[in-house]
């Protein structure tokens, strides 16, 4: 994956945004924070915000905007002014981000079997009720071994899209 010099990470959520602080504050990711634009993840899901709010500042230099999201038909449109110095990759977490947690809990089978969604799982089943906050996301994922290897099983079970991009295509030791 080549990125441009400055990097916009756009996380669709808390727990996105907590899952992308674990990897950035342990070197795991190809880039690194002084690489990104305020130095940390950006909670500015539409195209057009992020261009009045980023673009417009007589920015000079192409950019890439990583977008942590979990759906495929989500769009981010800019205008054509700016389309040739930005370049979007999108890294898709369908169905859930939560599935790093029940992976990571070693629950899947029971999961698939439960046919709920991932976050209505962890709450019901794991009992984990503050799933979708930065917080416990942060503090579940302290030790970043455990982030990996979730991240990991992920990529191993889930049903990729030619194309597609994941949270394993960004770290730096990914395969």
């Amino acid at each position: 994956m080549e990125l441009a010099k400055i990097k916009a990470c756009i996380c669709e959520g808390a727990a996105e945004a907590a899952i992308m602080d674990v990897l950035l504050d342990n070197d795991l990711l190809i880039f690194q924070r002084k690489e990104m634009l305020e130095e940390g993840v950006i909670r500015c899901r539409d195209g057009k915000n992020f261009e009045n709010r980023y673009l417009r500042k007589g920015f000079g230099n192409s950019i890439s905007v990583i977008r942590i999201l979990d759906s495929r038909r989500e769009n981010f449109k800019i205008s054509k002014a700016y389309e040739s110095k930005v370049d979007v990759i999108n890294i898709i977490t369908a169905p859930e981000i939560e599935m790093l947690i029940i992976l990571s809990e070693g629950k899947y089978n029971e999961f698939k079997k439960s046919g709920k969604k991932p976050s209505i799982f962890c709450k019901e089943n794991l009992k984990m009720s503050s799933i979708k906050s930065y917080d416990f996301v942060r503090e579940y994922f302290q030790h970043p071994a455990r982030l990996v290897g979730a991240i990991k099983k992920y990529t191993e079970i889930s049903k990729i899209r030619k194309g597609e991009n994941t949270l394993l295509d960004l770290l730096k030791h990914s395969r």
